[in-house]
C-alpha cells in the first residue's frame, strides 16, 4: 500500500498535474478533496471530465466517474469487488476505493486516454427496438454502425501509419532536397535549352536524339529478350541431355537384356505397385482411419481428470487380461495338441512383417534416388548460373582423363624446356656480368688516357652526340608518321562530311515540306483551341450557374429533412416522456404499497433521507473533532515539551560521558608522569 501511494504522489507531482504532494500531504487528504483529484486525473484522460464537483450533485458525480471507469474497464480490486460497495466509497470519497482507481488510472494513461478518445465514436447508442421498426431509423442506425466500421478501420490505418512511417521532419527534409534538385534540374534544362537553340537545325537533332533513345531502350528490351530466350534455349538443351541420357540408359538395358528379362522387371514393379495399392496403403488408411475416430471420440468427451485415467487404465489391464484368457481357451478348444497351425501362423506373420519392412525400404530408397536425381539438377542448373559445365558422364569423363595426360606430358616437356632455357640465362647473365667488368676496365684505361693526352671527356661527349642524333632520328620518323596519319584522318572527315550531306539532302528537302505544312497545321489549331475556348467558357458559365442553383435546393432540402427530423424526434420524446408521467403517476395513486415503493418519487424520497442521515452523521462527528480539538492540541503540545526534555536530559547525559572521558585522560596522564 505504501508503494502504491508513492507512486500516485509521484505522478501527481509531474506533468501534466503539479500538485506537490508529499506522502503526508496526500495522506490527510479529505474526501471531498480526494473526489476532486479523481475528477482531474479523469480529465486528464478525456476532457469533458475537467468539472468543478461542487458545482454538481454526488450523485451525477458517482454516474459520471462510474461511466467512464465502465468504459475504461476498470475492475475494483478484492476487497470492493461488490459494486454497491464501490459506488458507496465513491460517493463517501474512501480512500480505500479511490487510491487504487488513482493507481490504476496513472499507471496507464496514455493508453487509457486513446481509449476514452475512441469510446467517443464507437460507443454504440442503442436504440429501442420499436424506433428501429422505423424505416428511416433503421437505415440511420446501419449508416451509423457503418461509420463506427469505417472509424475504426481508418484509426487502425493511422496506428499502423504512425508505427511505420516516417517522422515529420525526415519528410520535410526529403521534400525540400527533392525541391532544390528540382530546381537544379530545371535550371540545368534551361542552359541546356539556350545551348541548343543558337545550333542550328535543334528541333531535327533533338528529333532523332529522341530516336535515338527510343532505340536504345528498344535494344535493351532486345538484348533482355535474347537473354531470356537463351536461358530458355539452355534449358531446353538440358532437358534435351537428360532425355537423350535417359534414352541412352534404356537402350544399354534393352541392348544388354532380352524381352523376357524386361517382362520380369516390369511384373515385378507392378506387382511391387500393386501391393502398395491394395494392401499396405489401404492397411495404413483404415488405421489412420481408426486413429481419427478414437481421437474424435475422445475430443467430443468432457475433460478427464487424474483418477478418471487411472480408472481407464486398470479397466483395460482387467479387459486386456480377459481377452488372453479367452484366446488361450479357444486355442486349446479348437486346435489338437500336435497341430503345426500356430507354427504357421507365426511364420505367415513373420514373412508379412518382413514382406512390409522391405517393402518401407523400397518405397524410401526410391524416394532417396528421387531426391538425389532432383539434387542433381538443381547443382546442375547452379554450375550453369556460375558459368560452370555439365556433369560429366562415364565416357566423358574417360575422354577428359585421357586429354588431361596427354596435357601433363605436354606440361613436363615444356616444363624442361623452361628448365634449359634458365640455366642459359643464368650462363648469359654471368657472360653479359663479365663483359661489363671489362668495358668499365676499358672505360676507365681510356679515360686515364685521355687524360694524359689532355682531352678528357671526349669519349663521353661522342657517346652522347650519337644518343641525340639518334632521338632526333625517331622524333622526325614520330612527327612524319603523325602528319601523315593527320592527313589520312582529314581526308576521312571530308569523305564522311560529303556523304552526310549527299545523304542529308533528300531528308532537308522533305523536312522544309513538312515544316510547311506543319506551319498551317499550326495555324488552323490556334483557330480551333480559340473556338473551343470561347464554347468552353460558355458551358462553363451555365454550369456554375446550375450547379449553385441545384447546391441551394440540396441545401434547403436538407435543412427541411433535418427540420422534420427533429420535430419527429421532439415528438417522439415527448410521447414518451408523457408516457412515463402517466406510468409515476399511476404508480404514486395506487393502492398497492410495492407499486408506489417503485414510484420516481418514492425513491428519490428514499435517497434524500438516506443523505439527511449521512449528513447528520457527519456533523455529529465534527461535532466531536471540533470538541476534542482544544484537548487534543494541548496533548500534543505536552508531548513536544517532554519530546524536549528528552533530548535535553540526552545531551546533558553525553556531555557529562565526555567530561569524565577527558577526565579519566588527565589523570592516566599524571600517573605516568608520577611513574617517570
Amino acid at each position: 500500500m505504501g508503494d502504491q501511494i508513492q507512486f500516485i504522489v509521484e505522478k501527481l507531482n509531474q506533468e501534466p498535474f503539479r500538485k506537490n504532494y508529499n506522502l503526508i500531504s496526500f495522506d490527510s487528504l479529505e474526501s471531498l478533496q480526494l473526489l476532486q483529484l479523481l475528477s482531474d486525473v479523469l480529465g486528464e484522460i478525456d476532457p469533458k471530465h475537467a468539472v468543478d464537483i461542487r458545482e454538481e450533485l454526488p450523485e451525477q458525480t458517482v454516474k459520471r466517474m462510474l461511466n467512464l471507469l465502465g468504459i475504461l474497464k476498470y475492475k475494483p480490486p478484492g476487497p470492493v469487488s461488490d459494486l454497491s460497495a464501490f459506488r458507496q466509497g465513491l460517493v463517501t470519497g474512501s480512500k480505500a476505493v479511490i487510491h487504487p482507481v488513482l493507481h490504476w488510472l496513472l499507471q496507464r494513461t496514455n493508453e487509457l486516454r486513446t481509449r476514452a478518445y475512441l469510446a467517443r465514436f464507437l460507443v454504440k447508442l442503442e436504440v429501442p427496438a420499436e424506433f428501429l421498426q422505423d424505416d428511416t431509423v433503421a437505415d440511420f442506425n446501419k449508416q451509423y454502425e457503418e461509420l463506427m466500421e469505417a472509424f475504426r478501420n481508418l484509426h487502425k490505418e493511422h496506428e499502423q501509419l504512425k508505427i511505420s512511417a516516417l517522422s515529420t521532419a525526415e519528410i520535410r527534409r526529403d521534400i525540400s532536397a527533392m525541391e532544390e534538385e528540382k530546381d537544379q534540374l530545371a535550371k540545368r534544362v534551361e542552359r541546356l535549352k539556350k545551348r541548343v537553340e543558337t545550333v542550328q537545325n535543334h528541333q531535327r537533332m533533338l528529333e532523332i536524339a529522341r530516336q535515338l533513345h527510343l532505340e536504345k531502350e528498344r535494344e535493351e528490351s532486345l538484348a533482355q529478350q535474347k537473354q531470356e530466350q537463351k536461358s530458355q534455349f539452355f534449358h531446353g538443351e538440358q532437358r534435351l541431355q537428360r532425355a537423350q541420357v535417359q534414352l541412352k540408359e534404356i537402350q544399354d538395358m534393352v541392348a544388354d537384356s532380352k524381352p523376357e528379362s524386361l517382362m520380369k522387371i516390369l511384373q515385378e514393379e507392378i506387382n511391387f505397385n500393386s501391393y502398395l495399392g491394395t494392401e499396405k496403403i489401404a492397411r495404413e488408411l483404415e488405421s489412420k482411419k481408426t486413429s481419427v475416430y478414437f481421437l474424435q471420440k475422445v475430443v467430443a468427451e468432457p475433460a478427464m481428470t487424474q483418477a478418471d485415467l487411472t480408472a481407464l487404465e486398470s479397466e483395460l489391464g482387467e479387459v486386456n487380461a480377459q481377452i488372453k484368457q479367452l484366446t488361450e481357451k479357444r486355442m486349446i478348444k479348437y486346435e489338437p495338441a500336435d497341430s503345426q497351425i500356430p507354427m504357421y501362423r507365426q511364420q505367415v506373420s513373420i514373412i508379412s512383417r518382413k514382406k512390409e519392412a522391405k517393402a518401407e525400404e523400397l518405397q524410401a530408397a526410391k524416394e532417396e534416388v528421387a531426391s538425389l536425381k532432383r539434387q542433381m539438377e538443381q547443382k546442375n542448373h547452379q554450375a550453369h548460373e556460375l558459368q560452370g559445365s555439365e556433369v560429366l558422364t562415364e565416357n566423358e569423363l574417360k575422354q577428359y582423363v585421357s586429354k588431361l595426360r596427354s596435357k601433363n606430358t605436354f606440361y613436363k616437356k615444356k616444363r624442361q624446356e623452361m628448365a634449359e632455357i634458365a640455366a642459359e640465362c643464368g650462363i648469359l647473365q654471368r657472360t653479359e656480368e663479365l663483359l661489363r667488368q671489362r668495358h668499365e676496365a676499358v672505360q676507365q684505361q681510356q679515360q686515364e688516357i685521355e687524360e694524359k693526352r689532355g682531352i678528357s671527356g671526349y669519349s663521353y661527349t661522342q657517346e652522347e652526340l650519337e644518343r641525340v642524333s639518334a632521338v632526333k632520328s625517331e622524333m622526325d620518323e614520330v612527327k612524319g608518321q603523325t602528319l601523315d596519319n593527320m592527313s589520312e584522318m582529314v581526308r576521312k572527315l571530308n569523305a564522311m562530311v560529303a556523304e552526310k550531306k549527299a545523304s542529308l539532302a533528300p531528308v532537308i528537302k522533305e523536312l522544309r515540306q513538312l515544316r510547311q505544312n506543319c506551319q498551317e497545321l499550326t495555324q488552323e489549331c490556334d483557330e480551333k483551341k480559340m473556338q473551343y475556348d470561347s464554347c468552353t467558357a460558355g458551358l462553363e458559365s451555365k454550369r456554375s450557374a446550375l450547379e449553385q442553383e441545384v447546391r441551394g435546393l440540396h441545401e434547403e432540402c436538407a435543412q427541411e429533412e433535418s427540420n422534420y427530423r427533429y420535430i419527429n424526434c421532439m415528438k417522439r420524446s415527448v410521447e414518451i416522456q408523457l408516457q412515463r408521467a402517466k406510468e409515476e403517476m399511476k404508480a404514486y395513486v395506487s393502492s398497492d404499497a410495492q407499486e408506489r415503493r417503485r414510484a420516481v418519487r418514492e425513491q428519490y424520497t428514499r435517497i434524500i433521507l438516506e443523505q439527511e442521515n449521512l449528513g447528520k452523521n457527519l456533523r455529529e462527528k465534527q461535532k466531536v473533532v471540533r470538541e476534542s480539538h482544544g484537548a487534543n492540541m494541548k496533548q500534543m503540545k505536552m508531548w513536544q515539551d517532554f519530546e524536549q526534555l528528552m533530548e535535553c536530559k540526552r545531551d546533558c547525559f553525553l556531555k557529562q560521558q565526555n567530561q569524565a572521558a577527558i577526565g579519566q585522560i588527565i589523570q592516566e596522564g599524571g600517573k605516568d608522569r608520577l611513574v617517570l
